[in-house]
């Protein structure tokens, strides 16, 4: 009896305390203001912005002012969209939560956010950590490039952000003049744009997932001394159509941009993005001649499979070391760059591995090419643009290079060099390679009496590395190739859905499907219009087949479209929504967006 009277008393104070807690946590409105730590009530809210301003005028659907607050969104989810199921991405308004300028350690945890134009905004905050937050499914443009050319509108620009310019692309995380910032464990893909850093400086950025976004996965802006390391950054791409036409359209999956300095970006998974690493000295330093986006660290990160470059780094002077650069077009475009070194990295399958126009005092060693068109372009132009004040206020001439125990395996050329002056080579091997030299006009002092000795070179290992926990970039689980980078009109396709996808019109009208999807599922063929299916359907994921349009011997357009039907496990579609067992998939030749229904 005893037993079970503690029992019950047990079972009462429980019964109080979660009676307690319910009474205590907080319901989020729009409008409400946060001024101190609070518990809020687990549940799906609908919390839409219905300012009409820009939304660098906007203020959060939520308001957090103060010191040491902790929020913790367990179980929250905050819906800009809410049942708003007609609203496309490029619709999404508003800002979820703002951070006011003057706050300080505010810690922000566990939230899910999708369905505004920026999730997450803090300006002017110190000590703000974000951690374990997936931001997913916010603003993204709708693309208007096609299977066979790109349209130019869906070009972005990041050459100006005094007013807060980059808002109109959106961001799951827009920050700043915020210092000492610690953002881990979090998630945004299928958005436009993941973490915005404007002015801010002593961030720790590490462990995120901040992949298959169609613009940014990273974007710094006048912001210096941060620790960027062991990020996933993979698919943020556009401008990307396999085999007909690589643009990138400037999206990249790391973006520095001016006046940038002393930052570390180690052993980052930075693949399959329009630029893995894109870096633009500024607009001041153009106009002045001076500054730059100088001094990155830029370790150990993979930047393979970019449609355009690997690494760009213009106007500034950077160390780029370690890193694996396959398959790109340029694997490092370094035009304008000076006292840089380029160290020990791999570089693979690239058109030109390394290509430099008017650098200056550039270090290229212990790298090997392998598989590369060409190994190293260097080269100048005759005149500057008249225009540029950069040229008028500095020296341009293409000069100094020590090329040094570099590898070559396999490329069509080694070396092609014109309108350079003073390149020393000294102990750079190779094998099987078409042609060593191509050598244009206006060379002066190409030193190679060293090439063929052997030459020992050694470094000492970055300090810098002391602050980068990690030895290693994070696994990846999806296949590899420019060939997987397939862009639909809302940004890349994340391997998360079922999918139809165009892979060739050959020369006979055939048109070439794959089917891409969950391989633990199957499918069959609902509907077909305006198309002949000339192959087996297997009904497995992957697949492949070909069908031949059908003729129209009226005058009407003819709709072609192929539909299947899903059976497998839950899904989520490219908007975020679950789709379950008996959904559809389609493919419409009329420039509909692929699509899943019910």
């Amino acid at each position: 009896m005893r037993s079970f009277v503690l029992l019950f008393l047990v079972i009462v104070a429980t019964t109080l305390n979660v009676s307690a807690w319910a009474q205590k946590a907080t319901i989020p409105s729009v409008g409400m203001r946060i001024t101190k730590s609070i518990v809020v009530a687990p549940g799906h809210y609908s919390l839409s912005s219905s300012d009409t301003n820009t939304v660098q005028k906007q203020g959060g659907v939520i308001v957090i002012e103060g010191k040491n607050i902790v929020l913790d969104l367990a179980g929250v989810v905050l819906d800009g969209a809410g049942n708003k199921s007609s609203f496309a991405p490029d619709q999404f308004n508003g800002i979820a939560i703002e951070i006011k300028p003057g706050s300080s350690h505010i810690t922000i945890k566990n939230a899910t956010i999708k369905g505004y134009k920026i999730g997450i905004k803090a300006d002017n905050v110190e000590a703000l950590t974000i951690d374990n937050c997936d931001l997913s499914y916010n603003y993204r443009d709708a693309l208007k490039s096609g299977f066979e050319k790109e349209d130019e509108s869906d070009w972005m620009s990041f050459h100006n952000n005094e007013n807060d310019e980059w808002m109109r692309y959106g961001a799951s995380l827009y920050l700043k003049n915020c210092k000492g910032a610690t953002i881990t464990n979090n998630t945004v893909t299928n958005g436009q744009c993941g973490l915005m850093l404007t002015s801010c400086n002593d961030a720790l950025v590490t462990d995120n997932n901040f992949s298959f976004n169609s613009g940014i996965g990273i974007g710094l802006y006048k912001s210096s001394y941060n620790n960027i390391n062991h990020n996933r950054l993979d698919f943020n791409v556009r401008g990307y159509s396999y085999k007909k036409y690589r643009r990138g359209q400037d999206s990249a999956a790391i973006l520095v941009f001016e006046q940038c300095n002393h930052n570390i970006f180690a052993y980052n998974s930075a693949t399959h993005s329009g630029d893995g690493f894109f870096l633009w000295a500024g607009q001041t330093t153009m106009d002045t001649g001076v500054g730059g986006c100088n001094d990155n660290f830029i370790y150990g990160n993979d930047f393979s499979y970019a449609p355009t470059n690997g690494v760009e780094v213009t106007f500034s002077s950077n160390l780029i070391m370690k890193n694996t650069i396959k398959d790109c077009d340029h694997g490092v475009w370094g035009g304008y760059s000076y006292e840089t070194d380029i160290t020990d990295n791999i570089f693979s399958g690239n058109r030109i591995a390394i290509a430099i126009e008017h650098g200056q005092n550039i270090n290229i060693a212990l790298n090997s090419f392998k598989n590369d068109k060409t190994g190293i372009k260097l080269w100048s132009r005759e005149t500057q643009p008249s225009d540029w004040k950069f040229a008028q206020l500095k020296n341009t001439d293409s000069k100094n290079y020590y090329i040094a125990t570099n590898s070559f395996e396999n490329n069509n050329t080694v070396y092609d060099i014109m309108g350079t002056d003073s390149i020393y080579l000294s102990g750079n091997t190779k094998i099987n390679t078409a042609q060593q030299y191509k050598l244009g006009a206006r060379i002066h002092e190409l030193d190679s009496t060293k090439e063929n000795e052997e030459v020992g070179l050694d470094y000492a290992i970055d300090k810098r590395l002391q602050k980068v926990k990690a030895t290693s970039t994070p696994l990846t689980h999806f296949p590899n190739g420019l060939q997987e980078m397939r862009i639909t009109n809302w940004g890349p396709y994340n391997f998360e859905y079922p999918l139809i996808w165009l892979t060739n019109i050959d020369s006979t009208g055939k048109y070439h499907f794959e089917v891409l999807g969950n391989i633990t599922a199957s499918w069959r063929l609902h509907s077909v219009s305006g198309f002949t299916i000339i192959d087996h359907l297997t009904g497995v994921f992957p697949a492949a087949f070909t069908a031949v349009p059908t003729s129209n011997t009226i005058t009407t357009s003819i709709n072609r479209s192929i539909a299947f039907e899903y059976t497998g496990p839950e899904y989520k579609n490219a908007f975020g929504v679950i789709w379950k067992n008996g959904s559809l998939f389609r493919y419409d030749a009329n420039g509909l967006p692929p699509t899943t229904t019910n």
